[in-house]
């Protein structure tokens, strides 16, 4: 008898699910990476200054990571459509709060509820994809974490736009309701997948577990600590990146000057930030597709080392307006994929029957990295430039590149034998 191809088998309802979970994801993008727009105009407005205004967007980040494992939790006992509805309310609820604020104070919470909301509307989509592609888990992974990687790149130059006709309110009021509404719509489709759905015999891609560790037991593992420590050292920079690229490109005289690149014609900064979306999007799939062939660690020790370089050379160069828009999508490229790479091997490591949660704690290590973005505007100025702040990421990224092929690597290794090990005894 002819065996099924293990694709066939598997029912369509997999791909529809990801492509709802690449939606969502794309709603609530702007939450993070549309925030550098608003800084500026903010302080213009109520001239608090960059770096308390930053401290709005390193709330965001602790509250929407740091709370996924309790949003993991109850999406591995319920389902991901609660948590996702909920999410959605807080996603609008955040920018309407915003729209209004007109204090740090009202600014700091809107933050805190707009991570809230987009941290249960991130963790429930990646989790969902790594339990609906075991096969595929580093594209599905990359394909997910796209969404909020490449999902503001569409709305760059439309917030640009309202920003500039109607004031950051109404961007932020407008732009905030129709997200909001798109993720609520979505949440009444989403699943989680069924007994006997996605369990079928096929061979382990690479070192798989084959038993699920609690989220008790994968914290009482080096492995985890180790993932931790590489996901912030790499983070770090890019939410710096990430947050400080307005202010970066203003610093360096860059921001307003038109750039020609492939017969388009945009501002500097304008033209950054959409290549960088793309860039930042792109990367999640190609690299977790190429995790899924050559390894995680191998494919960790690859990007890391890139974003390194990008780091060096946009901070030897960057201050043109073409190498700029160029070097940052270099930064972006070698950095997105960090939200593919770090659950998926997470998942690889822990298995799948905890793994929105045991996702979800290793993904708070983001939140702890944001910890450092307002230190940047700080060591800005005490030294005068952003060069100091570029030195210490290339050192992050290199000793992360490093970490992943002489430790995590032969770690992983001793795990999976040690586990099959006791499983055939």
């Amino acid at each position: 008898m002819t065996a099924v191809p293990f694709a066939i088998r598997v029912p369509r309802q997999r791909w529809l699910q990801l492509i709802l979970g690449i939606v969502c994801m794309a709603m609530i993008a702007n939450l993070q990476y549309g925030w550098t727009l608003f800084v500026n105009p903010i302080d213009a407005k109520y001239h608090w200054g960059r770096a308390a205004i930053q401290v709005a967007f390193t709330i965001f980040v602790l509250t929407e990571t740091w709370l996924v494992p309790v949003e993991g939790w109850f999406v591995d006992r319920y389902g991901p459509r609660v948590v996702v509805l909920f999410g959605g309310v807080l996603v609008g609820l955040a920018w309407m709060m915003n729209s209004a604020a007109s204090s740090l104070a009202m600014l700091f919470a809107a933050a805190a509820v707009g991570g809230i909301g987009a941290g249960a509307v991130y963790g429930t989509c990646i989790g969902n994809a790594l339990k609906w592609f075991s096969d595929l888990r580093g594209l599905a992974a990359g394909l997910t974490a796209a969404g909020f990687g490449a999902g503001s790149a569409l709305t760059v130059i439309p917030i640009q736009g309202m920003i500039a006709a109607g004031g950051y309110e109404a961007a932020f009021l407008h732009f905030g309701l129709g997200q909001g509404i798109i993720v609520c719509a979505i949440s009444w489709f989403l699943r989680a997948p069924r007994a006997g759905e996605v369990d079928v015999e096929r061979p382990l891609v690479g070192q798989q577990a084959t038993r699920h560790y609690t989220p008790l037991e994968m914290l009482c593992s080096p492995i985890f600590w180790i993932m931790y420590l590489m996901f912030v050292l790499v983070g770090a920079g890019g939410l710096m990146a990430t947050a400080q690229l307005a202010p970066i490109a203003k610093d360096f005289n860059v921001d307003t000057v038109p750039v020609s690149l492939l017969g388009i014609t945009l501002p500097a900064l304008t033209f950054a930030l959409s290549l960088d979306r793309i860039l930042n999007g792109v990367t999640r799939p190609f690299f977790g597709w190429v995790s899924d062939k050559l390894g995680r660690e191998n494919t960790m020790f690859i990007a890391f080392s890139l974003e390194a370089l990008g780091i060096w050379l946009l901070s030897m160069f960057g201050e043109t307006p073409v190498t700029f828009v160029l070097l940052s999508g270099l930064v972006f490229f070698a950095w997105g994929e960090i939200y593919s790479l770090f659950p998926s091997t997470c998942t690889d490591a822990y298995g799948t029957k905890y793994a929105t949660t045991n996702a979800g704690l290793l993904y708070t290590a983001k939140g702890t990295a944001a910890l450092l973005v307002p230190w940047g505007n700080v060591l800005t100025s005490m030294t005068g430039n952003w060069h100091a702040v570029f030195t210490i990421a290339v050192i992050m990224n290199l000793a992360a590149a490093l970490l992943a092929i002489f430790v995590l690597k032969p770690l992983r290794s001793e795990h999976h034998t040690r586990h099959n090990s006791h499983t055939a005894h």
